[in-house]
């Protein structure tokens, strides 16, 4: 820690002066801890390219720059990740850093050391129109399901590490992805409608705020949430917690997202049951998905105000979802790309334990009026993200507007008051390790009052415990003790008094 106490930072063999949101940085993460050269780990977006090279190229060797720790800042907020930017490169605006970390992957430290050297531009594709995509299925050799019985074998992704595939066939999505997508969801006057009165909302909605050292930090689009009763915003405005604070903008559901909601709530039901049948091992479910049905009992609204507001890689919380939770996610007027890329754990010598092309991003193509669902395995496994457009084809209702309705099953047992609490009193987020092989995809709770202002986290941490279906072990003993006969069955149930979620955007 020579570099700390000298009050430097060596990035590219140069040093900069510290300061206070930068010494946080470094303290937690790897960036500057060694006086070397990083790499830059660049990842050139390809949408001109030969599908041979997906399925014969040679693989490539990981990259070994950045360490495993369960408090990566690889799990930090987009917003938090743009505040330790801005720290270090304060003259540049918040598009350009945030093209830096979409550029690599997410990762503050090479994207402060891309930004340094001057290499901050994307490089720009062949064509920035939006395209179309016969079926991968006609370039495959051999398929991906190996017996008839329900017993799949994992697809081979045909994204590279520093490439970018592009999909839009929903075959493809489903194949290659934890992802399904439905094209042309709802009737096109429905569709139209919902967008028309989403576009009236989003005049007031806000961007989420919040502040870091002395650095305040904004999403880089707007949002709202959407509940069933007035009972239902004031619990959410006044119980549950989210990056150690809470949340302002909460509001009624409108008629047209009232009218929508069960035909999302069909849909998804049905291709979960699809995705077990046909993708998980042994057509069963995978282990602490819940089987009970799955409820959207809240909606969360997004807008994109044109092709530069975005969102960088970032899986969603499952502090009040729980472990392996589906989100429906409906996308009305201009379109833009979902990108997604796998989690690859590493062993003990920092070595990837699986294909290490697996790194490579993989788009999927977002229409007006399409239902993308995140299936069970997304959280925990992939991180996801808006990228920003070079181009974009106007709507003809929304122009270069995007909204985007993530519907959530809010789950009571996962309410605050029956979550633990840190040392700080504060109900404990609940995150899994997606880096380190020995405790891959185990789940724990920990502190988050770092992220209020001039507060520090405490030392608090515990291994989460949940049976095969997704239930605390505290369930039995602590909810079903708190509720009277027949307040669970109401409370899951009862459109009523179902609550919402937030992701980490």
């Amino acid at each position: 820690m020579t570099e700390l106490l000298l009050g430097t930072w060596a990035a590219g063999g140069s040093a900069r002066p510290l300061t206070p949101l930068l010494l946080y940085t470094l303290t937690n993460s790897t960036i500057g801890v060694k006086r070397q050269r990083y790499s830059l780990g660049s990842n050139p977006v390809v949408m001109c390219y030969k599908m041979d090279a997906f399925l014969r190229g040679a693989k490539r060797k990981s990259s070994d720059t950045i360490q495993e720790s369960t408090r990566d800042n690889d799990d930090d907020s987009t917003e938090v990740k743009l505040a330790m930017l801005a720290s270090l490169f304060p003259d540049m605006s918040q598009e350009l850093l945030l093209d830096a970390l979409l550029a690599n992957d997410g990762s503050v430290e090479q994207s402060a050391s891309s930004l340094h050297d001057g290499q901050t531009q994307p490089k720009k594709p062949h064509n920035p129109t939006i395209g179309s995509q016969m079926s991968l299925k006609s370039f495959a050799s051999k398929p991906s399901v190996i017996e008839t019985t329900g017993s799949t074998k994992k697809a081979k992704l045909l994204s590279k590490k520093g490439t970018t595939l592009f999909l839009y066939d929903p075959l493809d999505v489903a194949e290659h992805t934890p992802c399904t997508i439905i094209h042309n969801f709802l009737p096109q006057e429905e569709a139209n409608e919902l967008l028309r009165e989403m576009l009236e909302e989003s005049k007031t909605f806000e961007k989420v705020t919040f502040k870091l050292f002395e650095n305040v930090v904004q999403s880089p689009h707007t949002s709202s949430f959407y509940l069933a009763t007035e009972a239902e915003v004031n619990m959410q405005k006044h119980e549950y917690y989210y990056y150690g604070g809470r949340l302002a903008d909460v509001r009624r559901i409108t008629p047209q997202l009232l009218l929508v909601r069960p035909k999302v709530q069909a849909a998804v039901n049905k291709e979960i049951q699809a995705r077990i049948k046909n993708h998980y091992p042994n057509g069963k479910k995978l282990r602490c998905q819940r089987p009970d049905e799955w409820i959207p009992n809240a909606a969360f609204v997004n807008c994109y105000n044109g092709p530069r507001e975005a969102v960088g890689y970032h899986s969603d919380h499952l502090t009040y979802l729980g472990p392996r939770a589906v989100i429906g996610s409906l996308s009305l007027g201009v379109a833009r790309h979902f990108r997604v890329r796998r989690i690859v754990p590493k062993d003990t010598d920092n070595n990837l334990i699986e294909d290490p092309d697996m790194q490579g991003q993989i788009s999927i193509h977002l229409p007006h009026n399409s239902l993308l669902i995140m299936h069970a395995e997304m959280q925990e496994e992939w991180k996801h993200s808006i990228a920003p457009a070079l181009a974009i084809d106007p709507h003809p209702i929304s122009a270069n507007r995007r909204i985007n309705i993530t519907y959530r099953d809010y789950k009571p047992n996962f309410h605050p008051r029956f979550t633990p609490r840190c040392k700080c009193n504060l109900p404990a987020i609940l995150r899994t390790v997606q880096r380190k092989k020995d405790n891959w995809g185990k789940y724990f709770w920990m502190c988050h009052r770092g992220n209020i202002p001039g507060k520090e986290k405490c030392s608090f941490f515990e291994w989460a415990d949940f049976d095969d279906d997704g239930i605390p072990s505290w369930d039995k003993a602590r909810y079903r003790k708190s509720s009277t006969p027949g307040d669970q069955e109401s409370i899951i149930h009862s459109p009523e008094t179902q609550q919402p979620t937030i992701t980490e955007r």
